[in-house]
């Protein structure tokens, strides 16, 4: 076997054995790795590159070699959802650096940061005072989790005892120019909407690089020509405006009624009117 041809094989083999190590290993491996992983993947790869080029070798050692690494990852990983002190031991647990707004700095010391380390990876989270955080954790694979204190956390929808509709994830109706039949039925929509809708933006089907439609049923567009503004469509504010104009129909009727009973009715549909307008008028403004 030529150097060529021996660089050749060698490639296609390792490729194999490394996708398949990878695929027994999980979508773990392209998130984030553990430190034995990490160095496992390094041992691996080193192998790898060394009987690939290493033109004298025999490159079955090298394979028989990844493959007792990728046995120990796939060992590894296998205890660690096995056994919760394996973990700990192998991978660490999380240590608090900041409690009620005051720096732990034993803590700090034993896992070796510095102050300007921990306000770097806290100016990373949109943190700039640590008076400002209720508890930060230093995570096992390094990441800082940050919990601001509760006057200093942003409002949801639950502080304000708002109900709000729970959000779909979008489908992509239009992809380089081409409908997708698919996502445009789960979507609910057929093709005579979708026509519809790229009429009132005034494009057409060819320029639209990429389509999606929301949970409430709205078009967005992504067209080839970056100059080309896209009109935004306002049905909600077009119903906004609707119900505040049927809320004042029914006060102008209670006005111009003489009966006491019939005005009553008015005024009473009209203050309900009102009420459900406060309610949806933060989501009709968007």
């Amino acid at each position: 076997m030529n150097d060529y041809t021996h660089i050749i094989v060698s490639s296609i083999l390792f490729a194999i054995t490394l996708y398949a190590i990878t695929k027994i290993g999980g979508k773990k491996q392209l998130s984030e790795l553990s430190f034995f992983e990490y160095i496992s993947g390094i041992t691996i790869g080193s192998i790898a590159g060394e009987v690939i080029m290493g033109l004298d070798g025999n490159f079955f050692h090298g394979v028989l070699a990844i493959m007792i690494f990728g046995a120990f990852t796939y060992l590894h990983d296998f205890m660690g959802i096995k056994s919760k002190k394996f973990r700990d031991v192998l991978e660490g647990k999380a240590t608090v650096l900041i409690k009620d707004g005051k720096v732990l700095e034993e803590n700090l010391k034993k896992e070796k940061y510095t102050i300007d380390e921990l306000n770097s990876l806290l100016r990373q989270k949109n943190v700039f005072k640590t008076a400002d955080v209720e508890f930060a954790i230093l995570e096992p694979k390094g990441d800082l989790s940050v919990l601001l204190k509760k006057e200093l956390q942003p409002l949801t929808a639950k502080d304000l005892n708002l109900q709000v509709a729970p959000e779909k994830e979008p489908y992509t109706v239009i992809m380089d120019g081409n409908i997708l039949n698919d996502s445009l039925t789960s979507a609910g929509k057929n093709r005579g909407w979708l026509d519809m809708e790229l009429a009132n933006l005034g494009v057409t089907l060819d320029n639209v690089f990429m389509g999606q439609v929301d949970s409430f049923g709205k078009l967005t567009i992504d067209t080839y020509d970056d100059q080309f503004e896209i009109p935004s469509p306002q049905p909600r504010k077009l119903l906004l405006a609707m119900m505040n104009k049927c809320q004042a129909d029914l006060e102008l009727f209670a006005l111009g009624t003489e009966s006491s009973e019939v005005k009553q009715m008015y005024n009473k549909n009209a203050e309900k009117l009102q009420k459900a307008i406060q309610k949806i008028k933060p989501f009709l403004n968007e």
